[in-house]
């Protein structure tokens, strides 16, 4: 059994590598403008996925997705070189959906929030259509109506005292 330990710690230093060599090394003009979110190894150190997003259009995301496949290799071999292993973990570069998801998320909250607000502003002057509560009665009134229930409930039991006024 290989440490899940040891293989976050790696997939923390190959993020950190890809991201350098995106920045600094990697000068195809198909590359757009790339950040590395995530990488995750397997835990017997033999695969890696690296997770990255584009900004820009689906034709950046392509292009930007045949740049790291064309230097897939350098990045790999600095890889290696940087993390002294014996065997250097095959590269897989995936889109990440999340930050796509968390824009069509805010939307959604957006429009939400813009139906709660105009349905609010249509409330803003409405009425009821009879009382506020009908079932609302006043207090006394629904003391003396409960105190008469018990006279009767102790009425019909036969209990000592029923009938007499409570003190």
């Amino acid at each position: 059994m290989m440490d899940a330990a040891r293989a976050r710690k790696l997939a923390d230093r190959i993020q950190q590598v890809v991201a350098e060599m995106l920045e600094r090394r990697i000068k195809d003009p198909r590359l757009g403008f790339v950040t590395v979110t995530d990488t995750r190894v397997t835990n017997d150190l033999s695969d890696a996925t690296v997770f990255y997003t584009v900004f820009g259009s689906e034709a950046a995301r392509k292009d930007t997705a045949a740049a790291l496949e064309s230097a897939k290799g350098i990045i790999r071999s600095e890889v290696g070189r940087q993390t002294g292993l014996r065997h250097t973990p095959t590269l897989t570069f995936v889109h990440d959906p999340l930050p796509d998801s968390a824009r069509h998320l805010d939307d959604l909250l957006a429009e939400a929030k813009a139906r709660d607000e105009e349905i609010a502003r249509r409330a803003e002057g409405a009425e009821y259509a009879g009382d506020a509560d009908p079932y609302r009665r006043d207090e006394e009134e629904a003391e003396a109506e409960f105190e008469d229930e018990i006279k009767n409930e102790d009425l019909e039991a036969g209990l000592p005292g029923a009938g007499r006024a409570a003190t």
